[in-house]
């Protein structure tokens, strides 16, 4: 993989292919930063096997050559690929989640609870758009990778429920004509989301500003009972602009 595309795919998929191995030694790191290093490296290299290969493809030989350490180092930190590529996801989550937190936490004090809910989409497609990799190993490589990675899958959508209930919990107060809801509708606004985003992401590409706009709306439909917004006949589908518009779901379906 080059150094452009390397750049192009993300931090969290750079990888140190064809780079010397990390210095060891009198003259090298110490003991506990050269294990850091390792970890760190097999993360990202995980990222980028996988988000080039799929997950099913991948090797651990792909994991050590990619990030350079040697494959003892690998399975030092790890029991098998799977293993390895759970962690990065969950330390990608962890970023994605931090990003979304430093966005909304920014704001000042009186900002209002749309434009928090905005801030915080933004974040969360800001992250995926930079890191394309990382968007394609857990949107789309995730859900097939084994039952370990399926209920990581799934907590991250209730981890996605609990921040939406908690926004929403927030914003009744200032606006006590928004409903109730339903556990349940905040789990399914999660998976609705995730699902547009998958859509995005297979098609190659995240158009994060209708996807924002889309996913703004939504949230305010179901948790503020707003009206969707008049569709602009000019504007372009957006992110399920590859379905079909006259087909049944079940053609639909077949179609893609």
């Amino acid at each position: 993989m080059s150094v452009a595309v390397i750049g192009q795919e993300g931090a969290l998929a750079r990888t140190h292919e064809g780079e010397p191995g990390l210095p060891r030694g009198r003259s090298g790191l110490p003991t506990e930063a050269v294990r850091a290093a390792q970890r760190e490296r097999l993360l990202r290299a995980v990222i980028a096997a996988v988000a080039e290969s799929g997950f099913r493809d991948v090797t651990v030989a792909d994991i050590v050559r990619r990030a350079r350490v040697s494959r003892a180092a690998f399975y030092a930190h790890f029991a098998d690929k799977e293993d390895c590529f759970l962690a990065a996801t969950r330390h990608g989550g962890e970023l994605l989640g931090a990003q979304m937190l430093g966005a909304t936490r920014a704001l000042p004090p009186d900002t209002s609870a749309e434009d928090v809910l905005r801030a915080s989409i933004a974040a969360f497609l800001g992250f995926l758009v930079a890191e394309p990799a990382f968007a394609r190993a857990f949107y789309i490589d995730m859900p097939a990778a084994g039952p370990g990675a399926v209920r990581q899958v799934e907590e991250a959508q209730r981890a996605f429920a609990r921040l939406d209930r908690a926004w929403h919990q927030r914003a009744r107060r200032d606006n006590p004509a928004w409903p109730e809801v339903p556990a349940l509708a905040y789990y399914a606004l999660a998976g609705a989301s995730a699902e547009l985003v998958r859509a995005e992401v297979r098609q190659g590409e995240i158009h994060a500003a209708a996807l924002r706009d889309t996913l703004f709306d939504l949230h305010l439909a179901v948790l503020a009972a707003r009206p969707w917004p008049l569709p602009d006949s000019g504007a372009a589908d957006g992110p399920v602009s590859h379905m079909p518009h006259d087909s049944t779901p079940s053609q639909a379906a077949t179609a893609s």
